[in-house]
């Protein structure tokens, strides 16, 4: 990737769910090491456009490319794809008969075709990061939910992404492991990691952003660093949407 060039960019797409126009004309670029936070009301779209790139949607319209390349529809090439962009949703998604351990490796071991030494070599050391190695030859069944969130982002750097998508990491935990995970968040963030994070908590998006996106009804309203959106946003819709959530 050359410097200056977007990592990501989406350029006029569109996505209906029959006829429901959730993507309308969005176009954004995401640079290499940016941390973009995407917010909005519910059903504004923020889970689709996080989903559309790395295809988890496919578009109907409009083009999305990561690292230069148009994304891939199918195949190998989607597969490499969806290596380069680790991705965390709401549910942790771990496989549930195997340790954390086994978890984390299992990708690097399958898809990269690593050494089973080296993927756990590497795995421990990212368990570690993420604060949770004493827990490796445990079940997720037997974490509690931060920490097997904790152990989805593990298992997502394994792979040694390009980029992290995150998909409301922290929407199904309780409240008081919410912080454990949006830690290892900013120290990701921190390190230069490429993240496009869909999320509620404003906080993260106050200290950790380098910009935040907001959305309504399907588009890409408003975008400004932090201090700046939160500060004196320009639309109608952010104002409302602000002093609804930050009222309480």
């Amino acid at each position: 990737m050359a410097a200056g060039e977007p990592l990501i960019v989406l350029d006029s797409v569109n996505k209906w769910f029959g006829p429901l126009h959730v993507l309308q004309d969005v176009s954004l670029s995401v640079d290499g090491g940016e941390v973009v936070v995407v917010i909005g009301p519910s059903g504004s779209g923020k889970s689709t456009l996080c989903r559309a790139i790395n295809r988890l949607e496919p578009i109907n319209s409009g083009t999305i490319t990561f690292d230069g390349q148009p994304l891939p529809a199918e195949g190998r090439a989607l597969a490499r794809l969806r290596s380069d962009v680790g991705m965390v949703f709401q549910s942790f998604n771990l496989f549930a008969h195997k340790t954390i351990l086994q978890n984390v490796t299992l990708g690097p071991i399958k898809v990269r075709k690593e050494k089973t030494a080296a993927a756990r070599d590497r795995a421990m050391t990212l368990l570690e990061r993420v604060g949770i190695a004493s827990q490796a030859e445990k079940y997720p069944a037997q974490l509690s939910g931060g920490q097997q969130q904790r152990a989805a982002i593990a298992r997502a750097l394994a792979m040694q992404p390009k980029a992290m998508l995150f998909d409301e990491p922290t929407s199904a935990l309780d409240p008081e492991m919410v912080g454990e995970v949006l830690d290892v968040m900013t120290s990701l963030a921190r390190d230069g990691m490429t993240m496009v994070v869909v999320t509620h908590e404003m906080g993260f998006a106050r200290h950790a952003a380098n910009r935040v996106v907001f959305m309504a009804d399907g588009q890409l309203v408003e975008q400004a660093p932090p201090e700046e959106f939160f500060g004196s946003p320009k639309s109608e819709r952010a104002k409302d949407f602000l002093s609804k959530i930050l009222t309480h």
